[in-house]
């Protein structure tokens, strides 16, 4: 047995126990870095606070017994409705500690899904950011008849009583969490000794696209798994400062808590994406994980920027894109053939020159350390994964769901495989269906979900074997590709079966400007497609076309900006089979986004959302039409 399957094999029963072990071992160690007001500078100025493990434990602890006092029972829920910030993780390592189970609530739910998720859940306690997320129960609380507690991470002076609800502050639980410890000082530790590996530790509601969210089931061990594999592939190591972003809400963001508590490295943590670019020089992190949609927005951002410039320095931005994507496809060619990333001499020196002039830029931008960038929840198109390799910002894409507790495959930092997501993580078994269903089985798998027993049954074997509902392959190597979700594919009316992922994702390497895109074409006659434009990127191009002073939809809608867009399509459909091009598009005068619930919080496009929305516009593209 080598040392990674002995550690997979002897890891701890939950993530309260690596935590509690974790401050023993490292008390003087910086864990967690978080914004908060300046003392002194401007209004509005913030500055970097630090939390050392010995401080993060006392906290934790405090919030676990604070629960306790509360009456909670081992696995009994308590939700948690806010943004990204250090109290969410305060507060969901304090559940964990207290024998509880988290609920995970996007702070984007409005009121009646939200009363949907902590009554299904059987929620005793919510967690909510503020006076607005706590209207949101407020004013659903006939529908809560098992919610008896309210914790407000941001306190408000002259908030009125709930009615059936006792509301304190998150300093109101800690100080009877800490008065209850100085008589019980062993009550923590005590009860995450009692936690199993089977007990529930998180529920987490899946953001469907059509009717009510399926609360999945995972219990200790799906984290302490996630926690041992992370530290034993290599993907987190202990000097490691993460940058995160994400939504704690999410799969995503909750297991990557667990690998830095396991290898004691630091996050720093701020969920406001509009201090994203604010933040990455500051921070300077070596490791960040992120949606595909962000590399896409910092490329055509560059791109746009370029452009705006023009003449040499554009000329310039072409030719080091060109020769970082050749760089990093040629060493991946001669990786794959020989067990070694090498590449001819002349591209050498171009790659260095370029180095120089352009890619030293992009990495300063994300703060100059960063070793790589796991990416998840959709795929990235090839040409930008290959840009951001060639410039030395290596983007690690990787594969999971929420019932599998996050990634289940990722690719590791000296030998990834841009179009990949690499390789299964160890103790987790990766095959194909005879239709090309990849099915998965391993500890990070859930148990169910959450009241639903015939759901639980269509996706998951008696022997473990989780049905994903993603297409893919595994080549020789045993790297993963995914090609599409089986319930995205469709067939044209004339037989051909489409994936248009693979369509979508072509056309966001060759279009700067797009934001979104969303192929059409099940039983239809040929293809189309709905396109949003990246702000960013689209408006300072109209001052080029003389379309200055115009809002951004008028911008969209203008004829130039139909005829730019038409010409990355006709680019696309050159390299596309005839039954896969794109006849018709429409661009829409918005973006799509959350607000309006056609993106998922980690910012996967709701398809049948956006066809029910601009179904008019869809049934427009083929008034008339003709078999094709």
């Amino acid at each position: 047995m080598n040392s990674a399957q002995h550690l997979l094999e002897s890891r701890p029963p939950s993530v309260a126990h690596i935590f509690l072990s974790r401050v023993e071992a490292t008390p003087d160690r910086e864990a967690y870095r978080h914004p908060v007001a300046a003392a002194h500078g401007a209004p509005g100025a913030e500055e970097w606070r630090s939390l050392t493990w010995a401080q993060t434990g006392e906290r934790v602890k405090a919030i676990a017994a604070g629960l306790l006092t509360l009456g909670l029972r081992p696995e009994e829920r308590v939700a948690i409705s806010s943004s990204t910030r250090m109290e969410w993780i305060l507060a969901d390592l304090g559940v964990m500690c207290a024998g509880g189970a988290a609920t995970a609530v996007y702070p984007s739910t409005d009121a009646d899904e939200t009363a949907y998720i902590l009554a299904d859940s059987g929620s005793r306690a919510v967690f909510v950011e503020n006076a607005e997320q706590l209207a949101k129960v407020a004013a659903q609380t006939e529908r809560l008849p098992g919610l008896d507690h309210a914790i407000l991470f941001d306190p408000e002076p002259d908030l009125p009583p709930v009615e059936g609800l006792d509301v304190l502050t998150l300093a109101e639980l800690e100080q009877r969490g800490t008065a209850y410890l100085q008589k019980h000082p062993e009550a923590v530790d005590e009860t995450v000794g009692a936690l199993e590996r089977d007990q529930l530790a998180t529920l987490i509601y899946t953001s469907g696209t059509t009717g009510r969210p399926k609360g999945v089931r995972l219990v200790h061990d799906c984290w302490s798994y996630q926690a041992v594999a992370q530290e034993v592939s290599g993907l987190l190591l202990p000097d490691d400062v993460q940058f995160l972003w994400l939504p704690l809400s999410h799969v995503f963001g909750n297991a990557l808590i667990s690998g830095q508590v396991r290898t004691g490295s630091v996050i720093a943590v701020d969920g406001r994406i509009d201090r994203i670019v604010t933040n990455l020089p500051a921070v300077r992190p070596t490791v960040m994980a992120s949606a595909p949609r962000i590399f896409e927005k910092v490329y055509n951002g560059i791109a746009a920027r370029a452009k705006a410039e023009g003449g040499v320095k554009y000329k310039i931005f072409l030719w080091a894109a060109k020769v970082a994507r050749d760089h990093a496809r040629t060493g991946q060619e001669t990786m794959v053939a020989t067990g070694r990333r090498t590449v001819p001499r002349w591209l050498s020196v171009q790659h260095a020159l370029a180095d120089k002039l352009v890619y030293g830029k992009i990495r300063a931008a994300f703060g100059g350390e960063l070793r790589g960038s796991a990416s998840g929840s959709a795929a990235l198109a090839a040409d930008i994964g290959y840009f951001f390799a060639g410039a030395g910002v290596p983007v690690l894409e990787g594969y999971g769901l929420t019932e599998t507790s996050a990634a289940v495959t990722v690719n590791p930092v000296d030998d990834f495989r841009v179009g990949t997501v690499g390789r299964p993580l160890p103790g987790t078994e990766v095959r194909m269906a005879e239709d090309g269903e990849i099915l998965l089985r391993g500890p990070g798998v859930m148990r169910g979900y959450h009241n639903l027993p015939e759901k639980t049954a269509e996706v998951l074997e008696s022997d473990g074997w989780f049905h994903t509902g993603d297409i893919g392959e595994i080549d020789t190597d045993g790297f993963v590709r995914i090609t599409d979700r089986k319930k995205d594919l469709f067939k044209t009316s004339g037989g051909k079966y489409i994936a248009p992922t693979e369509i979508e994702s072509r056309f966001k390497a060759a279009c700067p400007y797009v934001s979104n895109i969303l192929v059409i074409g099940n039983n239809r006659n040929y293809c189309t497609a709905l396109i949003t434009l990246d702000e960013s990127a689209i408006m300072p191009w109209s001052v080029s076309q003389g379309l200055e002073g115009r809002s951004y939809a008028e911008v969209v809608s203008a004829p130039e900006a139909h005829a730019l867009i038409d010409g990355f399509v006709q680019r696309v459909n050159g390299d596309l089979q005839r039954w896969q091009t794109i006849k018709k598009f429409a661009v829409l005068p918005r973006d799509l986004d959350i607000e309006h619930g056609e993106l998922t919080p980690s910012l996967k496009v709701k398809r049948p959302v956006v066809e029910r929305e601009y179904a008019e516009l869809v049934e427009a593209m083929y008034e008339g039409a003709r078999e094709a």
